[in-house]
């Protein structure tokens, strides 16, 4: 059977930039084995299975899945999958349009505000559906930064040191003293497990308060060698997570607080994630994650 599928680059207004995503837009049939075989194939960061929504009323029920395994939440597919869903509706027009796509995954339902503009890159922003929250406490500060090929002298900023968030999906957010730091850092497997832990879910995002481009507020890397991710060049479902980061260490004041958090620049992928961060009661509110994705490829596939 003949099923449609496309592949969008993700956080970036650019071909060939940000994160690239596939999206196979007729999954309904699909087993389980048969995703995870398609992704492999695939073999990007992750790919988006499209479903028939259980809620009529709703634009879809996505299935995400890495080349190892499934995922219940992610951002770059929920920014890109909610584009290219607004395109469908919509089709090539001349005129820009906004929409409203609510997508259910399997952390539960998402709604994603999209902007079409006639040729130019698409931008979505979504709520993400569980706010940050601190995990288990990392390893010494050593250890850590031995997973990663630095001194333990280069692992920290001002007051920022090694945490774990999680909002969906746990992170290991490591602070790194600046660029230099954060470009030399590399993934050291024999030593990966005992700095973040014996589990899927064991990715590392290293960031600085150091950017390259003048309007990012931090630069980040995302290591997940045990998803089948050498480095990923646009995390959002740790973007969402770094809200508790960035709240934890920071102290923001209550009210709406937008960073931009660059990523990819070093892998020749350039990413810009969004992250609107809304303090009350000096706690997290909301946040929301947002982006621009171009589509890069259709075709169909026949599996």
């Amino acid at each position: 059977m003949a099923r449609r599928y496309a592949v969008l680059d993700v956080f970036t207004n650019q071909p060939l930039a940000g994160n690239p995503l596939a999206v196979v837009l007729d999954g309904d049939g699909l087993s389980d084995q048969r995703m995870q075989a398609i992704a492999r194939e695939f073999n990007l960061s992750e790919t988006v299975f499209v479903l028939p929504a259980d809620n009529p009323a709703h634009s879809a029920r996505l299935r995400i899945f890495t080349p190892a395994r499934e995922l219940p939440f992610a951002g770059h597919p929920t920014i890109g999958t909610a584009i290219l869903l607004a395109k469908e509706r919509f089709g090539e027009t001349d005129a820009d349009q906004n929409a409203m796509v609510v997508l259910e995954e399997t952390i539960g339902n998402i709604r994603c505000g999209v902007v079409l503009k006639n040729g130019a890159a698409g931008f979505a922003e979504f709520d993400v559906p569980r706010l940050a929250r601190a995990a288990p406490p990392l390893a010494d500060k050593e250890i850590v930064a031995a997973a990663l090929g630095l001194e333990p002298s280069e692992v920290g900023f001002e007051n920022h040191r090694p945490s774990s968030f999680e909002a969906g999906l746990p992170f290991a957010f490591v602070p790194v003293a600046n660029l230099d730091a954060l470009r030399r850092a590399r993934p050291m497997l024999t030593h990966w497990d005992e700095a973040f832990g014996r589990h899927d879910h064991n990715d590392a995002y290293v960031y600085c308060r150091q950017t390259t481009a003048n309007d990012s507020t931090f630069s980040a890397r995302m290591f997940a060698p045990d998803m089948g991710i050498a480095e990923d060049p646009a995390t959002g479902s740790a973007a969402a997570a770094f809200a508790g980061v960035v709240q934890h260490f920071d102290q923001l004041p209550d009210g709406t607080h937008f960073l931009r958090i660059e990523q990819g620049f070093d892998m020749g992928r350039p990413s810009l994630i969004d992250l609107e961060i809304d303090i009350a009661n000096t706690a997290l509110k909301a946040v929301r994650i947002g982006g621009q994705a171009v589509v890069m490829a259709r075709g169909e596939i026949y599996a």
